[in-house]
């Protein structure tokens, strides 16, 4: 709708007039039009496009209000001169003329400088002609700088092919040299040749014959440069209009293709060389892995090892000798390795004087059983101990560490003393400084007493007697001391080295003597050791404990055991989560001469083994490994040499019955102890076999296990779980738990005698004499008999004798007295006997009756 101004008349009214000439009324302004859009396909359809047009208007020569159309009148030439032309480039790109390129420029300035003046000293109509006049000189400007653009890339093409035509040229005539060269060289005497002629074509076609014949390889059809790209994304007036620019090549593609080129070039024609590995050769490796270590193909080691004579597939094993020829054969470089390397230098470098300092003596408690071992260690450390065993004795080792009022520690081992624990006192007295013999004063020296000395002997340690219970009326100290005489061990009171102390752990008299005597005893010893290295030691008692995993009792030798350490020990290995010392305290860190427990552990390890800390995590897991590999194949070699045994025995056929048995306890040393009392029960007709020792509940694979070989599950200080329980009634295995090592070897024993075959006692009845022999039909031979000893009675087992020799032995068939059957005839009486399932028997035979009776046997 056109503008409105308001006005007033002559009578002062407010009227509504146009402020622009002309009526009032709507008229078209969009423009529409068809275009034919055209899809990859070959579909086409045709789109209807608007333009929006502004009407304009401006003031006459007159002054009045006009509207100013769009329509561009061009000038006419002057008279005389013809409209210069402008000129146009090989490409086709047409150039502005001067006079068009200044005319342009100055329109746009006009335009600019328009624009920058205040919108109330233009009217709308001129300024519509300004915004026209800049907008189409800056499209002339952008069409100008387009093609200028396009006439510079187009001039690089250019220079860019003749300059690979004139390498390929060069190439061509070097290659045609060479060959010209080498045919020269081998021919006895050149013929002329022709002259080749001159130029590209003369060069190909004198290179062609020389080159050998390969196919064209033909490149995929690609787009020309000329020719239209498809259209991407929407499509707009522009694009429909044909307005849009062609896609230029970039100077940087042209420069990354040069220089992709050269590169290809180079690589061409430089050779590669062989390059020499240093292979790692183990003691026995498969082809495959021996070719991945070369990084050779698989079958070119096949055909060396042809060559060599051996034949062997790709997944076949090979000794390090043949795998070191192949190695040579290759050119690489060898290098022998074994599979116990993975230990050495796991214990470290030994350590300097000066980085020794003090430590703590590490003290093991030994002697018989109920001498007060276990209650001497509680008045030390003011603990009650004994109350927590079962039975009142010691079935674990534990480690203790006790402070003095002087600020020293002392760490006290307390071993078991009953007889099945010698490998545990065995073990305690090897990783300890000096040994505790406790004797009881009204017992003196008993077996286990003995033993500990043994012991002790063997491990080259110090011994102090703790001569205890002297409390007790009958207690006599000078007794035990005299009886010690008997066993190497001279008391200082008797002009010996052996320090002896009366004690009485019950009522704490002389304790603090026995600890004074300690200190000597470790001051003499000078005990040293390194404490900035990493930790080593050893593994005095293992466990599984529920929400803890395994958990092992530490004694550290040397260096310090902190969290987060990787360690092995034995044949399992893990990462320190948590240390624990006796009194439950978290340690962050422990030293020499510290038992702790350590938590991470991926098993439990064995009772004595050796523990240490390693730099990674692999190292650690290869060294587990190694271990276990090791203990597989010593575990297979036993059971080979058992089924070996277990062969002879049945073709001798004396083949023992056995007892399976699986034992799960709750630490390693009481299973240690368990198998050793059960190897103690052999018989020459039976024995105990363990199939399956472990620590751990008793769990649904053993339950398994006992059901498929008929096995006894005893479980020491733990309990199955619910599924096993469930399954070992359905299967109907026996589990018997216990407490106390005593009732394990007692039940044990007992069922063993079970197996034993029961010892047969033969009672002799008495004797018959065959007087004369009867044939009757359907029954056979029958002996007429006088009883003349004894009597006989039916039912018996008879022998038949001949000439005092024994020809026949089984049971009586039938026994009769005239017609009837009876149950016994005695001496002097006559009587029919038929002997069952045998019938040569002659006049003038005795048959000896007599009876068994089977009486059970025990261990």
């Amino acid at each position: 709708m056109s503008e409105t101004s308001k006005t007033e008349d002559k009578k002062g009214k407010t009227r509504l007039t146009l402020s622009r000439p002309g009526s009032l009324e709507l008229k078209k302004i969009v423009e529409s039009g068809q275009v034919r859009q055209n899809f990859s396909h070959g579909r086409s359809k045709s789109v209807t496009v608007e333009v929006r047009k502004k009407r304009s208007f401006a003031r006459d020569d007159a002054g009045k209000m006009k509207e100013v159309t769009s329509d561009a009148v061009e000038a006419p030439a002057p008279q005389g001169k013809a409209p210069e032309k402008a000129p146009v480039d090989a490409a086709g790109a047409r150039h502005l003329t001067e006079e068009e390129r200044a005319a342009r420029l100055k329109a746009l300035e006009e335009a600019r400088q328009a624009g920058d003046e205040p919108e109330g000293e233009i009217s709308d109509a001129e300024a519509a002609a300004r915004a026209a006049k800049r907008a189409e000189a800056e499209a002339a400007l952008a069409a100008e700088k387009r093609a200028e653009q396009e006439a510079v890339r187009k001039a690089e093409e250019e220079e860019t092919r003749k300059a690979e035509e004139a390498r390929a040229a060069k190439k061509a005539e070097e290659m045609a040299a060479k060959l010209a060269a080498r045919e020269e060289a081998a021919a006895p005497e050149p013929a002329a040749r022709p002259a080749a002629p001159k130029g590209r074509a003369g060069v190909e076609a004198a290179s062609t014959p020389a080159r050998k014949t390969r196919a064209p390889v033909r490149p995929a059809p690609s787009r020309g440069r000329d020719e239209p790209r498809r259209r991407q994304g929407r499509l707009t007036i522009a694009q429909a209009l044909g307005d849009d620019d062609e896609r230029m090549r970039s100077l940087a593609s042209v420069r990354r293709a040069r220089e992709r080129e050269k590169k290809q070039a180079q690589e061409s024609a430089e050779p590669r060389g062989k390059v020499v590995r240093d292979v790692v050769i183990p003691e026995t490796l498969t082809v495959q892995e021996l070719a991945n270590r070369m990084a050779e193909r698989g079958a070119e080691v096949i055909k060396t090892l042809m060559k060599m004579g051996v034949m062997a597939t790709i997944n076949q094993s090979i000794d390090a000798d043949t795998a070191e020829l192949v190695v040579s054969e290759f050119g690489h470089r060898c290098k022998r390795v074994s599979a116990a390397d993975v230990e050495i230098g796991l214990k470290g470098e030994e350590d300097s004087p000066e980085n020794m300092v003090d430590r703590a003596p590490v003290v093991t408690v030994m002697g018989h059983v109920d001498h007060g071992k276990t209650s001497l260690l509680d008045a030390l450390r003011k603990t009650d101990v004994v109350s927590r065993e079962a039975g009142g004795i010691t079935q674990h080792i534990g480690a203790y560490r006790v402070q003095l009022p002087s600020g020293r520690h002392i760490t006290f081992l307390d071993t078991p003393g009953h007889e099945a624990f010698t490998a545990m006192r065995a073990r305690g007295a090897q990783v300890t400084d000096l040994v505790v013999l406790v004797v009881a004063a009204d017992d003196s020296i008993m077996p286990q007493t003995i033993e500990a000395i043994h012991h002790a002997r063997a491990a080259k340690v110090p011994v102090i007697v703790a001569i205890n219970k002297i409390d007790k009326p009958d207690a006599n100290p000078d007794k035990v001391r005299n009886e010690l005489l008997q066993h190497e061990i001279v008391p200082e009171e008797m002009g010996g080295d052996v320090l002896t102390v009366d004690i009485s752990a019950l009522k704490g008299t002389n304790l603090d003597k026995l600890e004074e005597a300690i200190l000597l005893q470790a001051e003499l010893l000078e005990l040293k050791a390194n404490p900035d290295r990493a930790a080593e030691g050893v593994v005095v008692e293992a466990k599984l404990e529920r929400g803890r995993g395994p958990v092992a009792t530490v004694l550290i030798q040397r260096g310090t055991l902190s969290v987060g350490d990787i360690f092995v020990a034995g044949p399992e290995w893990g990462r320190v989560r948590a240390l624990i010392d006796d009194h439950g305290n978290r340690l962050e860190s422990a030293g020499p001469s510290v038992p702790v427990e350590v938590l991470g552990l991926n098993g439990a390890p064995a009772a004595g083994d050796e523990f240490a800390v390693v730099e990674n995590e692999n190292r650690a897991r290869e060294i587990s490994e190694f271990r276990q590999k090791k203990a597989r194949a010593a575990a297979a070699a036993t059971g080979a040499r058992g089924t070996l045994e277990q062969l002879f025995s049945e073709a001798a056929g004396t083949q023992a019955r056995e007892l399976p048995v699986v034992i799960k306890a709750d630490v390693q040393g009481s299973v240690e102890a368990i198998v050793g009392s059960l190897d103690k029960l052999e018989h020459e007709e039976v024995k105990a076999t363990i199939l399956h020792a472990a620590v751990g509940g008793i769990n649904e694979s053993d339950v398994t296990l006992a059901a498929a070989s008929k096995a006894l599950v005893v479980g020491f200080n733990v309990r199955a779980n619910p599924q096993a329980r469930d399954m070992a009634k359905r299967d109907g295995v026996e589990i018997r738990y216990y407490s106390v090592i005593y009732d394990v070897t007692d039940d044990v024993r007992n069922l063993m005698s079970g197996l034993l075959k029961p010892t047969v006692n033969e009672t002799l009845i008495g004797n018959a004499e065959i007087r004369e022999v009867f044939s009757i039909t359907k029954v056979g031979k029958v002996a007429g008999c006088m009883v003349t000893n004894g009597s006989v009675k039916r039912g018996a087992k008879v022998r038949l004798l001949r000439d005092d020799v024994v020809i026949h032995e089984g049971a009586l068939g039938s026994l009769k007295r005239f017609k009837d059957e009876v149950r016994e005839v005695n001496e002097g009486y006559e009587c029919g006997m038929a002997l069952a399932n045998y019938q040569d028997i002659k006049a003038g035979d005795v048959i000896e009756c007599f009876e068994e009776e089977e009486v059970a046997r025990t261990l």
